[in-house]
């Protein structure tokens, strides 16, 4: 095709002979001076090409020649004759994947000429252009390094002086260079900061209204006061320019112009076919000129019908690693990948929807036959015919042979073949170095090849290696073991897998080493990995691992963020006496171990962002965290084993519960909850955050072990975090919540006196007398501020009153309160509190004691012994020394009424009693359940009506019991209930039942992790506390839990009864 001249390049140009007018005395520079840029077709990158060659005195290779329809059909003629419409849009949507390839070639070109950074045309800015995803050269690595900066690639100096994430940038979105004055910049800040306001721009993928493609203002309109005329589309024709035909000679039945300064050769204008035009704009895309095959290579003459057949739709070259779309298509792996990537998921020919999950191999018989195909050596002196499948093999062969003949020299048939020395050793004899040292050339060309291709994955590329040659050497057995330890369903257990059945059976290290070489010695293969691999995962799983930011910066807080267990006595000699702690403290710092239970809840908050509709990679701010702290006394764990300093054989653990992460929707709309957790009172969701012998009514070492955890909880408070959640910098706020306290451990919190003091209540202020009196109308008005009041005035009594007086106007505030706690109802024990007292209500009305006031001590031992006896008869409930959950949760039943009923003499106080408990039946579910207003909104209502009809019981039918004194926990149910829901909206998610229930998990975990030390013991006890806790771990075991349960019962048998009682107590909480 003779060369086309940049001036008369246009679609008016090609206007045929036939319909120029004959007079048209226009020059070429009046037709380029009224030449409108949108009028234009799309400059092709094989037109600017070998423009910028010449310029550079390089010679652009020569077209093939390609016949072409020059316009003198009638196909121009229609195009003319439809007024400025693309024949596209007339012949309707089979040719609009056309149309969208010319705007995105247009969209791509336009983005070529821009700064990723500042948006500036490269052109207008002097200097080099720089490649965002290059590395830095050698003068810019020299000059950042003088300035203390390590890195070494443009994306890691880009993402710190602009704060700005090139490295998944896409060539069809974002620029893929940056200009010079943005490379000062970097340089000036050292590569770690910027002193300049750059302000990056937002790049967005190419729609119909895209500002790059189609700007608001273009520079052709007028903005003066004459009406603006529409200027037509790219795609359009627009108004043909006249040609002067003195500078134009004919040559046959077409006309063509004669370029500036050449009066010689003439230039002949053709109308660009669309198959041409499109084949560029693929070429665009795709980029796979060089590594697919054409199809004029094929040797034979084949029907064309049968050539397109083995075509792919997309670069019309030879298939290569053919695929299958859903509607029957076929197109090469890598093609119909990056053109769905850039035009979006659907089939570039017949438009029905195409993701690239949808994709599947064709079948085997089309593939024997594509492998077949007959093609002809390129090569020169070759003029074989080779098979397709044996084509790259062929061709490979010619490149070895070429090298080999360029490094041979005439000397090298004289050189002896044995060059003496030992003969040489087979790889596998030699020692590691030796193996090292012989492959070194190898392993750094599959290092290149693994970046360049696979994205530096190079075990994949090592082991893809071996499996291909394990099936090359026939031995399958072998081969199917590698491809399904590869495919991750193998024989062997992944480390996370294997910690998961550690952890959640309870094994020590020698309990799990003993079954690791047990299996591996019967089986010869290795399921499970070793010890050292576990200890591997658990570093990622354990606060300490991820990196995090808070901003503004914690106060008094350390800004290092790989922080493991730490001792919670820290500082403790620097600021209180020289005399050792009787106690032993291990936690993790605060905002260390948010930051890895946000990690581990990552898949559930991104889950939560695609079920909700939100956009990802705008939800980066707003995110808001609800944290449940739960802290109370283990009782007695006291061991044989382990040494050290003589401690209290009582514990206390402190954790918390990641309850909710909501964000800001969009506009104002309010908050939307991504993430709920499931079951608020499992153990399975109470991270434990400190661990300490102590007593929990030890309230001075209290006090100073939970200190430095209160300082951080107020800290984090008034900051942000800033962790990458999704790939992505997020920003989180925490709100906390301590709720999860008993009726003891608020008082030792807030600083009150203990459960038998005259003021009973820790919500309001009111007297024992006056709850006795009025059981209902009372409303909350403790707080932890006025607490804080109250001490001081306790502490320097201003107005000299006496201690009654004193006492009496602080409301039973006698310590300083150290801990802000919620004013709320702990469910558990308030269940445990109320079953405690209606068994002694049994035991009255057994003994019919409103009739005898004061029975006698063993009057009481027979009524109890009648009870318990009557109640393991009949419900095999055996009695207990003190009330827990699960024996609280059978009490507190109609069937144990109706039991409790067949030993009380008279039918009115069995009504009476069986109107009680049925009473109490149908207030228990508001405050034990997690949503009341959906779970159970007609107890809600009636509640104030229930809760004063039982009041009304027991002021009159028990009033025997219940004259000028109630029980904490009755008071809190009838009097608080309701406006605590109504604040709060739940009491049972908020309950402490989690941190309860993991006490047995103490003891199990202590006995799992036996030490020498008890420093080092509990230790252990926090680390595999907080791996059980793991909801990553929790998904493994899931998927093993019956491999689990196998194991357990093999290593240890006597202790599955144990499992089983602990589990039904947990669920049935």
């Amino acid at each position: 095709m003779a060369a086309e001249s940049p001036e008369t390049d246009g679609p008016r140009s090609f206007m045929p002979a036939e319909l120029q007018h004959p007079h048209s005395k226009y020059s070429q520079w009046k037709f380029k001076l009224f030449r409108v840029k949108s009028m234009e077709k799309a400059p092709l990158q094989s037109e600017t090409q070998p423009q910028i060659g010449a310029s550079l005195g390089i010679s652009p290779p020569t077209a093939p020649n390609i016949e072409t329809d020059h316009g003198a059909g009638p196909a121009s003629v229609m195009k003319l004759c439809l007024g400025g419409k693309s024949k596209e849009n007339v012949e309707g949507p089979g040719k609009r994947v056309d149309m969208k390839l010319q705007e995105m070639d247009i969209h791509m070109n336009h983005l070529r000429c821009l700064c990723r950074i500042c948006g500036m045309v490269l052109r207008k800015v002097k200097g080099p252009v720089h490649d965002v995803h290059g590395d830095l050269d050698e003068a810019s690595k020299c000059v950042l390094r003088k300035m203390g900066c390590k890195f070494t690639s443009w994306p890691e100096v880009l993402l710190k002086v602009f704060k700005v994430d090139v490295r998944e940038d896409g060539e069809s979105i974002q620029p893929l260079f940056f200009c010079h004055r943005c490379w000062l910049t970097a340089i000036r800040g050292g590569g770690v900061c910027s002193f300049t306001r750059t302000k990056v721009p937002e790049w967005k993928p190419h729609t119909a209204h895209c500002n790059l493609c189609s700007p608001k203002k273009s520079s052709f309109q007028r903005t003066g006061r004459k009406r603006r005329k529409v200027v037509p589309k790219v795609q359009s024709l627009a108004k043909r320019a006249r040609w002067d035909h003195s500078d134009s000679i004919a040559i046959g039945e077409k006309r063509a112009l004669r370029p500036f300064g050449d009066s010689h050769s003439p230039v002949v204008r053709t109308w660009k076919k669309n198959g041409i035009q499109r084949e560029q704009w693929v070429k665009n895309i795709t980029h796979c000129q060089n590594d697919h095959l054409n199809t004029k290579l094929i040797a034979e003459k084949l029907p064309v019908d049968f050539i397109i057949s083995f075509t792919c739709l997309v670069c019309d070259h030879l298939l290569c690693d053919p695929v299958q779309s859903p509607c029957g298509h076929l197109f090469c792996r890598s093609c119909i990948i990056k053109f769905t990537h850039v035009l979006g998921p659907h089939c570039p020919a017949c438009n029905f929807s195409c993701a690239p999950d949808d994709l599947i191999p064709p079948a085997k018989t089309f593939l024997s036959t594509l492998y077949s195909l007959p093609l002809l050596c390129p090569c020169e002196g070759c003029g074989e015919h080779i098979q397709l499948g044996l084509f790259k093999a062929h061709c490979l062969s010619h490149e070895l042979g070429k090298g080999e003949s360029e490094q041979s020299s005439p000397f090298q048939s004289y050189l002896l073949i044995n060059k003496g020395g030992r003969p040489r050793q087979h790889l596998l004899s030699l020692t590691r170095r030796a193996q090292k040292h012989r492959l070194r050339d190898l392993k750094s060309q599959v290092k290149v090849f693994a970046d360049k291709e696979e994205g530096g994955d190079l075990k994949s590329v090592c082991l893809t290696l071996f499996l291909l040659a394990l099936r090359s050497g026939n031995e399958h057995r072998q081969a199917d073991e590698l491809e399904a330890m590869m495919q991750g369903r193998g024989f062997g257990l992944s480390p996370a897998v294997c910690l998961a059945i550690r952890v959640n059976t309870f094994l020590s290290c020698s309990q799990y080493h003993k079954m690791y070489r047990t299996v591996k010695a019967t089986s010869g293969r290795q399921i499970f990995q070793p010890l050292h691999t576990l200890r591997a995962a658990e570093k990622e799983l354990l606060p300490g691992f991820h990196q995090f930011e808070w901003q503004p910066a914690l106060k008094n807080v350390s800004t290092s963020c790989s922080v493991g267990i730490i001792n919670g006595l820290s500082g403790w000699t620097s600021s209180l006496d020289d005399s050792p702690a009787d106690t032993i403290t291990r936690r993790f710092r605060y905002d260390v171990a948010l930051v890895a239970a946000l990690k581990d809840l990552e898949e559930d908050i991104m889950e939560g962002l695609r079920d909700t509709g939100m956009e990802d990679s705008a939800c980066t701010l707003g995110f808001r965290v609800m944290i449940k702290e739960c802290c109370d006394g283990m009782g007695d764990v006291s061991e044989k084993h382990g040494g050290g300093p003589a401690v209290p054989e009582k514990a206390v653990r402190f954790s918390f519960t990641v309850m909710s992460v909501s964000i800001q929707a969009e506009d104002d709309q309010g908050e939307v909850t991504i993430f709920t957790e499931p079951k608020p009172n499992s153990e399975l969701s109470c991270k434990p955050l400190c661990l300490t012998f102590v007593d929990e009514s030890d309230h001075e070492t209290l006090t100073a072990v939970l200190g430095p955890i209160v300082a951080e909880r107020n800290a984090m408070k008034e900051s942000r975090l800033i962790l990458s959640i999704g790939g992505m910098p997020r920003s989180f706020r925490f709100h906390f919540r301590g709720t999860g306290y008993d009726e003891k451990m608020v008082r030792e919190m807030e600083g009150l006196e203990a459960s038998g003091s005259t003021y009973i209540c820790t919500l309001c202020d009111s007297s024992r007398a006056e709850a006795a009196q009025n059981m209902v109308l009372h409303s909350i008005t403790r707080s932890h501020d006025e607490n804080l009041e109250r001490y001081e005035i306790w502490r320097t009594n201003p107005f000299s009153e006496s201690v009654d007086e004193l006492r009496d106007r602080v409301k039973g505030v006698s310590a300083k309160p150290f801990l802000e706690t919620q004013p709320t109802l702990d469910a558990l024990h308030c269940d445990i509190g109320n079953a405690t007292e209606f068994y002694k209500i049994f035991q009255d009305e057994i003994g019919e004691v409103y009739k005898r006031p004061n029975p006698s001590r063993e009057e009481r031992r027979t009524w109890r012994a009648a009870l318990d006896k009557q109640l393991r008869k009949t419900m095999k409930l055996k009695p207990v020394m003190r009330m827990n959950g699960n024996y609280a949760r059978r009490l507190m039943t109609m069937e144990a009424a109706e039991v409790v009923c067949e030993l009380v003499p008279s039918e009115e106080r069995r009504e009476a009693l069986r109107e009680l408990m049925r009473l109490y039946l149908q207030m228990k579910p508001v405050w034990r359940a997690t949503c009341p207003a959906k779970e159970c909104p007609d107890q809600l209502c009636r509640y104030s009506f229930n809760s004063q009809r039982f009041a009304d019981l027991l002021s009159s039918t028990f009033k025997y019991r219940y004259n000028g004194k109630i029980t904490n926990y009755l008071h809190k149910t009838l009097a608080h209930v309701p406006e605590i829901i109504e604040r709060e909206g739940s009491i049972g998610a908020w309950a402490s039942e989690g941190n309860e229930s993991a006490n047995k998990l103490f003891r199990r975990f202590r006995k799992m992790n036996a030490r020498q030390s008890k420093a080092f013991e509990l230790e252990d006890v926090l680390k595999h506390h907080w791996l059980y806790t793991s909801k990553y771990l929790q998904k493994f075991m899931e998927a093993h839990k019956d491999s689990a349960k196998a194991f357990q019962a093999t290593i240890n048998p006597e202790e599955m009864p144990d499992d089983e009682e602990m589990t039904l107590e947990i669920t049935e909480f």
